[in-house]
């Protein structure tokens, strides 16, 4: 039983929220002050960036498009699948829903994180939350959440029909993509058709190096709809996504398969009753089947290896919306269940044989439940509260499944690193709290708003249970089962100015971690193997962001990231941490012309965490000090018609040669390798709306 409650910074908070919320003056409920308190509802926080579909350029995947958002970065190992960081927490410290589903990946080296499984064109808009702003979204994620969603418009009396079709070259990959979404209904319900498919080659980086990063994606979703009434709908659909033949240079192996399929069942009601104003429910299940090796698509080495590994995951999600006097309530409840399972085996001329129980019939189920509420102070002013448990349960059946030879169990392997022989289930009581202010100042344009919060994230499958085999001690990788839950403690301020012709963002945060799980290395001598444990650790940093229209087509953007991170019980940088960025775009926009170009930049990151000879001072996730970089992209776009548009573009247009500097594991064993990012590419795309 592993406990990681902080009962007395949470109820501060769950107090400090309970007092602003007894403050119910009468005299302020005019329509003029919920008007103006709406326009501080209204406004984005500074924390929050959406991106559209016609903003995607084609052929690139969506981890990879995700790190032109502000604050968002990503570790590269082939052409797909791309892990996006926010705030220089990554993996499971990042909340991914896609249409309200979780998807957890089939590899244990994450060769198919979740934003492998939604592609780009499936979906209207992608929302990405930077830090900890709603507990809504599930426990954890104390880098912030990514939302991939869509939503069918309703449709007239008569039956109508609708859709999109696009397509797309890009050069440097010669990907060819291919995009549709097609609907028909009427006022009684719909049924929805989209499907995509991106047939990429491998890339060639700025000094024309072949990178090897090809892969083929497929998607196919469709949903049917149904109204029962005017203020009630029900969604129905099925997902399947599969990525074939994807070759990562960044690993010690390839996958020649990954296929993902998600049913999932979606129901709202806003009708209303009384207090009540809507009520939303969500049910999904999804299957991941990944394989990966290294000689079905490479030349094979001496040790032919292979690992088929599935992922399950299964949930749903009841949440209700209410309003107390004026007080705005959110209350739900959520469950998540996900099983995987993953063996290496060698392949020999006498047969199969098991080398590693990578992970060993892994079982991870949580279950949440939380509450927020939306209080106005007076008619500038407001305060947000929340506070969320969750109860998280761990287990394994395969500990103790030996393989043959000089390989060790998984329970051995813990026994040799932890000192656990056999620590095969674990329950950890998760308490989270959120309580932000809100203000205009001096205009409805202008907001500010401080939040302090608190998220425990518990480990995942890879922490807590890997038991990866080496032919050295030095390659081994072990998950950590006694290992604690992170509880992360936040302070945030923020400023936002909106007005017709320009907008100004800023936000600084401070994240104090407690048991931090830091993948290290063990520091008994001639060993080194990759474990987890729990440190000490302080983030902090901001962005900000500055928009200004000019003329009567010209607008500018330039904005600015930073992230510091520390191991203070080793007083030494976290690894894999992303250097000061920076983003500037420039367009024109007139008629049916878009002109734009942007500038991606990063400096140089000198706060690494390097192996030394031994491999003991250091955990060995930085390769070095990464060189900063610039990169320019063009882009134009003509609007044919009302119906049709045409695009074309050049990214990378001084053919740079440079990667960035988040980098990934070997497949086979914990070695890092920095993939270089693709050079100069063409692309193209027609759009067809009808």
């Amino acid at each position: 039983m592993n406990s990681t409650l902080s009962p007395a910074f949470a109820l501060c908070l769950a107090f400090a929220g309970s007092m602003a919320l007894a403050q119910d003056d009468s005299s302020k409920t005019s329509p003029d002050a919920i008007e103006s308190v709406s326009v501080v509802a209204q406004a984005m926080p500074p924390t929050i960036s959406r991106k559209e579909a016609a903003d995607i350029a084609p052929g690139r995947e969506t981890g990879e498009l995700l790190r032109d958002s502000l604050g968002l970065s990503g570790s590269r190992m082939g052409g797909h699948g791309t892990d996006p960081s926010i705030r220089g927490l990554s993996q499971n410290r990042i909340n991914v829903l896609i249409d309200g589903a979780y998807i957890h990946g089939g590899c244990p080296n994450r060769m198919d994180p979740p934003t492998s499984y939604a592609p780009s064109g499936n979906f209207e808009s992608l929302t990405v939350i930077r830090g900890m702003q709603t507990l809504q979204y599930g426990g954890g994620g104390p880098g912030g959440t990514i939302l991939f969603e869509r939503r069918t418009e309703r449709f007239g009396h008569d039956l109508a029909l609708r859709g999109n079709l696009s397509a797309g070259y890009r050069s440097n990959s010669e990907t060819q993509s291919l995009n549709g979404d097609i609907a028909a209904g009427n006022a009684t319900g719909f049924a929805r058709l989209l499907f995509g498919v991106n047939d990429a080659g491998n890339f060639e980086d700025g000094d024309g190096e072949r990178i090897r990063s090809s892969y083929e994606d497929n998607s196919i979703a469709a949903i049917v709809g149904f109204y029962p009434s005017a203020d009630s709908r029900i969604d129905i659909s099925f997902d399947r996504q599969q990525t074939k033949d994807a070759l990562f240079a960044g690993a010690g192996m390839d996958s020649p398969d990954a296929t993902n399929r998600t049913w999932q069942i979606k129901a709202e009601n806003s009708a209303g009753f009384g207090p009540l104003s809507a009520v939303y429910f969500s049910a999904y299940h999804s299957d991941v089947s990944h394989l990966m090796d290294n000689f079905s698509l490479r030349p094979a080495g001496m040790m032919r290896a292979f690992v088929p590994s599935q992922s399950v995951t299964a949930g749903g999600r009841l949440v209700a919306d209410f309003t107390v006097g004026t007080t705005e309530w959110k209350v739900g409840s959520d469950i998540q269940h996900n099983n995987r399972d993953a063996r290496r085996s060698l392949a020999r001329e006498s047969g199969t044989q098991l080398n590693s129980v990578l992970w060993p019939d892994a079982t991870i189920g949580q279950w949440g439940v939380f509450a927020e509420a939306i209080h106005p102070l007076d008619n500038q002013s407001r305060v947000i509260t929340g506070l969320r448990y969750d109860r998280i349960r761990s287990e394994i059946a395969d500990a103790s499944v030996d393989p043959p030879g000089m390989a060790l169990s998984p329970s051995a392997l813990y026994d040799r690193y932890y000192g656990l022989a056999t620590e095969s289930e674990d329950t950890d009581d998760n308490l989270s709290a959120l309580l932000r202010y809100e203000r205009e100042l001096g205009s409805p344009y202008t907001s500010g708003y401080v939040a302090i919060s608190q998220t425990m994230r518990a480990a995942d499958a890879t922490e807590r249970y890997l038991a990866s085999n080496g032919a050295t001690p030095s390659s081994r990788w072990v998950g950590n089962p006694g290992i604690d839950s992170e509880r992360h403690r936040s302070l945030e301020i923020g400023l936002l100015q909106r007005k017709p012709r320009g907008s100004f963002e800023a936000s600084l945060f401070y994240n104090r971690v407690d048991d931090y799980i830091l993948r290290d290395r063990f520091t008994a001598t001639n060993d080194n193997a990759t474990i987890y444990r729990n440190v000490d650790a302080a983030l902090f940093g901001g962005e900000a962001q500055l928009s200004r229209a000019f003329g009567s087509a010209w607008r500018a953007t330039v904005g600015v990231a930073y992230v510091h991170a520390e191991n203070t019980s080793d007083d030494r940088a976290i690894a894999q941490t992303p250097p000061l960025s920076l983003n500037a775009r420039l367009e024109f926009q007139e008629g049916p012309w878009v002109f734009s170009g942007e500038m991606l930049s990063e400096a140089r990151q000198s706060r690494v965490d390097l192996n030394s000879a031994t491999g003991i001072p250091g955990q060995g996730l930085d390769i070095r000090q990464t060189p900063g970089w610039s990169v320019i992209n063009l882009m134009g776009r003509f609007e044919a018609s009302d119906t049709l548009t045409l695009e074309a573009g050049v990214d990378n247009l001084l053919n740079r040669n440079y990667s960035q500097h988040l980098n990934r594991g070997n497949a086979f064993d914990p070695t890092q390798i920095q993939v270089n990012e693709p050079g100069r590419a063409f692309w193209a795309r027609a759009n067809l709306t009808f």
